[in-house]
């Protein structure tokens, strides 16, 4: 284990994975806990959970684990109240809560828009708004909120409200950023985009390439400059460095992690 993040509480939403390998919460919460930190890792699966602990090897002890459904604002109060209650503090909030939904405004119902909104960008709102009063309590704080290059691009389908709500993350971020500046609260995001993780075999190639599992991963290499495809590891790098101090002079902005997607023109 290092020592980048030694003493730090941290608290990330989405710590599980569908299915086996590195999801971005997953990788996150193992990388957190080998840096040093104290992981409350959150999840609505508590299954998922366990799974991430075997991930963990000797940074198992780092973490402790929670049950949160991020659509429903009393769970969240009660997360970060257990975190506050087992830790004293948050000095790191990791939003990773996410999902797509196919389809534009016209085939796409009222209640799955909703559902998006409330998901994928609502869910940001209510952590945000029950940790911001311990992080200006202790004047100190770094929030991490996961975005996606479908907020900044077209990334090969009609996703319109995932699209919406990934670049309202982004816009959430810096007006967030600047708001709490004077507190000494940082506030960041991470655009991942096209990594292979477990999402892409269990959810994404049943939506799109009839469950065809090479397919959908040979479309997403193809929208890639660079000769192979990242995964939650990559994620969790970047994670690392905007939580750490190395990072203290570094807010309101965003890391684009999509192997150089988002710099080609078609």
């Amino acid at each position: 284990m290092s020592n980048r993040l030694q003493g730090k509480i941290a608290l990330i939403t989405g710590a599980g994975s569908v299915g086996p390998g590195w999801g971005n919460g997953r990788a996150m919460t193992v990388r957190f806990a080998q840096e040093g930190a104290q992981v409350y890792a959150a999840d609505i699966d508590q299954a998922r959970l366990d799974e991430t602990l075997t991930y963990a090897g000797d940074a198992i002890s780092q973490i402790k684990t929670g049950i949160v459904d991020v659509m429903q604002s009393a769970s969240i109060e009660k997360m970060i109240a257990d975190c506050i209650a087992q830790f004293g503090r948050i000095d790191i909030l990791v939003n990773n809560v996410g999902g797509s939904a196919k389809g534009g405004p016209v085939e796409m119902s009222e209640e799955v828009w909703d559902t998006q909104v409330d998901y994928n960008l609502k869910s940001i709102f209510l952590t945000c708004k029950y940790a911001l009063p311990h992080m200006i309590a202790q004047g100190s704080g770094a929030i991490i909120n996961m975005a996606s290059t479908s907020g900044m691009r077209w990334t090969g389908s009609a996703q319109i409200a995932y699209a919406a709500t990934k670049a309202g993350v982004i816009q959430f971020s810096k007006v967030l950023a600047v708001q709490y500046a004077k507190q000494n609260i940082r506030v960041n995001t991470i655009v991942p985009g096209q990594l292979h993780t477990p999402m892409v075999e269990t959810r994404l190639a049943k939506q799109r390439t009839g469950g065809d599992v090479s397919a959908i991963l040979a479309q997403r290499q193809a929208r890639i400059p660079l000769p192979f495809m990242g995964d939650g590891t990559d994620t969790a790098n970047a994670a690392v460095f905007l939580a750490s101090e190395e990072a203290r002079f570094i807010t309101g902005t965003e890391i684009i992690v999509d192997g150089g997607m988002s710099a080609k023109c078609d």
